[in-house]
């Protein structure tokens, strides 16, 4: 940008960014029930009336913290998922790790803590979750799964399944993160534990080799 372009013009551009940053740790801080949008402007640094002119609701701000603060990290793995033409037994492992540094990197924890505290008394907090990241999740890693089938890489089953039973850990790992680790509970080591667990289940997945082994 010029750097002659007038500041405010600048920071106007970048509001609906620092809405939602500042939105994230309202949320995490007080939960989506509690959270006003008072709060979240005066985080934001700007006036109410200016989130109003990005966002009409709490959970418009709640959607654009899933699809920008979120979904662009789920997306980048998914594209790993989707491109990668070589065999399954190696974008699996590339895949989970993938994902444990996005766990590690990114506030996607903190939010889906919130959508598992709060999607009872507000449905569509888990149903935007589920339209941007964990819908398209497991259809891409499901489809990868079917064409390794199609392939003769994996063992016949529901694609779907097999999708679950992938991801599943990681997605137990972020609930260890945000639930248990702050109470005192061990740690897990994410890419430890997406090395251990990708070894483990692709002996269970993968046809046997000409050689006999799984």
């Amino acid at each position: 940008m010029d750097a002659s372009e007038p500041k405010w013009r600048r920071r106007k551009t970048a509001r609906p960014g620092e809405i939602v940053d500042a939105a994230i740790e309202v949320f995490a801080e007080k939960g989506f029930a509690a959270a006003r949008l008072d709060d979240i402007a005066a985080r934001a640094g700007v006036s109410k009336g200016a989130l109003y002119l990005y966002f009409e609701t709490k959970a418009d701000i709640f959607e654009a913290v899933v699809r920008e603060a979120v979904a662009p990290n789920i997306e980048a793995v998914l594209a790993l998922v989707e491109h990668y033409d070589g065999p399954f037994a190696d974008i699996a492992p590339m895949m989970l790790a993938r994902m444990a540094q996005v766990i590690e990197t990114s506030r996607m924890g903190e939010v889906a803590k919130l959508v598992i505290g709060e999607s009872r008394n507000f449905p569509n907090l888990a149903r935007v979750w589920h339209d941007a990241v964990i819908g398209p999740g497991l259809a891409a890693i499901g489809g990868a799964i079917a064409r390794a089938q199609a392939r003769g890489e994996v063992r016949p089953g529901d694609p779907r399944l097999y999708a679950f039973s992938l991801i599943g850990p990681m997605l137990m790992s972020v609930i260890w993160r945000e639930v248990v680790t702050p109470i005192g509970g061990e740690p897990v080591e994410l890419m430890s534990l997406a090395a251990q667990h990708g070894q483990a289940i692709l002996r269970g997945m993968l046809e046997p080799s000409p050689a006999g082994n799984a």
